[in-house]
Formats: structure tokens, C-alpha cells, sequence
């Protein structure tokens, strides 16, 4: 199963820049190959946001498996992305949660 994934995040936060970092590990960790990654910043970019009707940021979108997901947060809560992305963790993940 292939994962279409978009992260809305506002400008170079550090709260921006974990929520990056945590997508990396998670992707690299539990989706290694079979993923897709889009960073769009909002400042940058506000009609994409506007589109995925984003409130807040960093939001993770899932855009494939259908249905759409939306995760908001830095990502360091692993179960709720986990269930966000509908993935069973193999437990070689490093993103520790609540971090």
C-alpha cells in the first residue's frame, strides 16, 4: 500500500521542524518505501492549505489510502499517528513519544 502524506507547517518553528524531523524517522521506520512526503509551508503557500482546509499547523494530511487523514500536531505522539495513518508499528521506530 502506497502512502500520499502532506505536512502543513508554518515557517522554520521549532515546532515545525520536529514535526519534519518525526515524519522523516516515521516514514523512514514504518513506511520505508512505500511513501510520498509534501512539506508545504502556509506562508508560502496559503491556497494549498486553504484547499485542504488546514486551521492549524503542522498538520499531516493522508491523501492516500483513501479515506483522507488528518493528524495535527508535532508527530512526537506515536499512537495517534499510528492510528492517523492506520499502520501497525513494527517497533524499530526511534521517534520517542511525547517528545
Amino acid at each position: 500500500m502506497r502512502y500520499r502524506l502532506r505536512l502543513f507547517i508554518t515557517g522554520r518553528t521549532p515546532f515545525s521542524q520536529r514535526a519534519i524531523a518525526n515524519l522523516h524517522e516515521i516514514c523512514e521506520h514504518e513506511l520505508k518505501g512505500r511513501c510520498d512526503v509534501e512539506i508545504i509551508d502556509v506562508l508560502e503557500n496559503p491556497a494549498a492549505a486553504e484547499e485542504d482546509k488546514i486551521l492549524a499547523t503542522p498538520t499531516l494530511v493522508r491523501k492516500l489510502p483513501e479515506p483522507v487523514r488528518k493528524i495535527i500536531g508535532d508527530l512526537s505522539d506515536l499512537e495517534k499517528v499510528y492510528i492517523g495513518l492506520d499502520v501497525t508499528p513494527s517497533g524499530s521506530s526511534t521517534v520517542r513519544s511525547g517528545q
